[in-house]
């Protein structure tokens, strides 16, 4: 995978790209959904700016050549609803393509990158951003690739 935050910086003027405004004028809900100046996004738009999106030091901006916005995300700026595992289509890199809930499909992660805690299952994605899995692919996640040693609940 390219790192294409550095890709970016060859496009972009020598000292970077301006603020277009302090003003934050994008937000992602926790529940993937996209907002501008408070009003919702068609999906196919959420979809064209998340193409841009990145995380620098903490902070979401969609960036262009020329110009950066900020974006504020109340979670994780990507809900991931479902994934493909590529091993199945003959590939033997044990990676998973993910599909957000905006419709996008993401780059292919490694299934050892995938990060699993007592409160979700994270992707690590392009551009510093991270994804969150939603509930169905939650389970879905465990039920495929994690094993749980047998418990012994029987009383003595």
């Amino acid at each position: 995978m390219t790192d294409e935050t550095a890709t970016l910086s060859t496009f972009t003027q020598p000292d970077g790209v301006a603020l277009c405004s302090d003003d934050v004028l994008f937000h992602i809900q926790a529940n993937g959904d996209w907002l501008y100046l408070d009003s919702p996004l068609p999906a196919k738009f959420a979809a064209l700016f998340s193409s841009i999106l990145h995380c620098i030091d903490n902070e979401y901006l969609l960036i262009t050549p020329v110009e950066k916005v900020k974006v504020t995300v109340e979670a994780y700026p990507f809900l991931l609803v479902d994934y493909q595992d590529t091993s199945l289509d003959g590939d033997s890199n044990n990676q998973l393509i993910f599909t957000s809930s905006i419709g996008t499909q993401l780059s292919a992660i490694n299934i050892a990158d995938i990060i699993v805690t007592d409160d979700g299952i994270y992707a690590p994605l392009i551009r510093g951003l991270v994804g969150q899995l939603n509930r169905a692919c939650y389970y879905r996640y465990i039920n495929e690739y994690l094993s749980f040693d047998s418990v012994n609940l029987s009383s003595k």
